[in-house]
């Protein structure tokens, strides 16, 4: 009896290509997994598209729901983003695909699991990190790695094997973006962006919106309620977590919202530029920061930043299945107790602009903030605060003028 591998499978031309070459240089029975977290209409035709290329069997496993509520909620909780600027649309997706991966592995009794990741990129990291945890006995095969193995080194090359194994397939030489897309975002590298000193050509690349300046006139207020961290309508719609995002996702878009190029650090040490259209990730991330500010305190925020980063690096870096993840999601979820209540915004050409925040958790007390004297807070007892506050630095000063004095 064959082996079995079991194949991370998306349909495109790179995995496409590994069917035959799996089964021509290792004799394996090939099992194609495709993990559905929201690519759209990527999915169709890929049943009929690998039996053709030779796969023995396809599963396609739809885990939108378990995407939005289980990986990219903590996320959303933490604040966590990525060197400023990058909302971890691909990071949190890999370890939700590489856990079906061994689920579907155990099943088939496989001994190996094979994705398409290149050897210069992230995704290579996080799809491994995440089978080594899961089940550290499966072999993983990374054919983008086995330079001695796979010889094909251009699209052009992986179309003539396709054609050399009688699989004829509707691809082109034409080059085009490398792009991901899931429920959360769609990613764009290459083409004119693999230059920095170069503008994106936004018209040619945008698929989920368009840019600030074609983004209608007026502007658009949206209204969202949260519980205890989680979104729970839009609109004063009750919807369920993805939803939501298929929503702020179709809004986002119409406004110009959450396009994002960034130069970024990759795990593997070389710098990759890309853009990121995260138009309903913005939006969502923007309204849970806004309801923060009026329910957490100073000393929890500050720690839950920090927090955040980390939470950042360790889903980017691909350690999802780690005790340090879970720790830092424990406490996160703990500061998500009182975020409750209604956030209003309004989108307009690029931004979300505040229209009001309520909840009934709110610490925001306006007799304290506003300028008149109230009864919680007598303006006297600022002098022995700021007295005691700033007292290392009155008494280094005066050290500092005592050793000037004496020439020491």
């Amino acid at each position: 009896m064959k082996e079995k591998v079991v194949l991370a499978y998306s349909g495109g031309l790179d995995t496409t290509a590994i069917i035959p070459w799996l089964k021509e240089n290792f004799d394996y029975e090939v099992i194609c997994c495709c993990i559905d977290c929201g690519q759209g209409n990527e999915l169709d035709g890929l049943e009929e598209r690998a039996k053709l290329s030779g796969a023995a069997k396809l599963y396609i496993k739809d885990i939108v729901d378990e995407f939005a509520e289980e990986y990219i909620m903590p996320c959303v909780q933490a604040g966590a983003v990525y060197e400023h600027k990058y909302l971890l649309g691909t990071s949190m997706a890999r370890p939700a695909i590489a856990k079906r991966l061994v689920e579907i592995a155990r099943k088939e009794g496989a001994s190996a699991v094979c994705h398409g990741a290149t050897g210069k990129g992230n995704d290579q990291i996080r799809f491994e990190l995440g089978i080594k945890a899961l089940a550290p006995d499966l072999k993983i095969i990374a054919p983008w790695r086995m330079t001695d193995v796979w010889t094909m080194n251009s699209r052009e090359d992986e179309i003539e094997y396709c054609k050399n194994h009688g699989i004829n397939l509707p691809f082109d030489h034409s080059h085009s973006y490398s792009r991901d897309r899931n429920l959360w975002h769609i990613s764009h590298e290459g083409l004119e962006l693999e230059d920095p000193a170069n503008e994106p050509n936004y018209d040619h690349m945008l698929v989920l919106g368009v840019t600030p300046e074609k983004a209608p006139d007026e502007g658009e207020y949206v209204t969202m309620t949260f519980e205890k961290g989680i979104p729970t309508s839009v609109n004063g719609e009750k919807m369920k977590v993805a939803d939501i995002i298929r929503k702020l996702n179709e809004l986002g878009g119409r406004h110009g919202i959450g396009i994002v190029d960034i130069v970024e650090n990759r795990v593997v040490g070389m710098k990759s530029r890309g853009v990121y259209e995260t138009p309903g990730g913005t939006i969502l991330m923007e309204a849970h920061d806004q309801l923060e500010e009026l329910v957490l305190d100073r000393a929890t925020m500050e720690t839950k930043k920090d927090m955040g980063n980390k939470m950042a690096q360790i889903v980017y870096e691909g350690k999802w299945f780690t005790p340090l993840r879970e720790a830092v999601q424990a406490f996160v979820a703990s500061t998500q107790q009182y975020v409750t209540g209604e956030v209003k915004f309004r989108l307009y050409k690029g931004n979300i602009i505040k229209a009001g925040t309520t909840s009934p958790y709110s610490l925001y007390s306006e007799s304290l903030a506003s300028f008149t004297t109230g009864d919680l807070y007598d303006h006297h007892d600022a002098s022995g605060f700021i007295t005691l506050f700033g007292l290392p630095l009155k008494v280094r000063a005066m050290k500092m003028a005592q050793m000037e004095k004496t020439g020491r």
